[in-house]
């Protein structure tokens, strides 16, 4: 826990919930996916929350989107 390590195990279980078609089990591992970012950002950037990665997240959408951060 707290590693990325279980972030890739969650990645890979999210993979193989695509690969059976089950969207409620990939629902489920993209939750997992959360907590093990959460418990990774704990572990290893206490200072940092999941909100700052969303923040950081929409200002990166926003570029892409736009051609360039601003």
């Amino acid at each position: 826990m707290g590693e990325s390590s279980k972030i890739l195990e969650e990645v890979l279980e999210l993979q193989d919930a695509e690969s059976q078609e089950c969207k409620v089990m990939a629902l489920v591992e993209l939750s997992d996916l959360i907590g093990a970012i959460a418990l990774y950002l704990e572990k290893h950037h206490p200072e940092t929350s999941l909100e700052d990665l969303v923040v950081m997240s929409q200002i990166t959408r926003r570029a892409f989107k736009n051609g360039h951060r601003s």
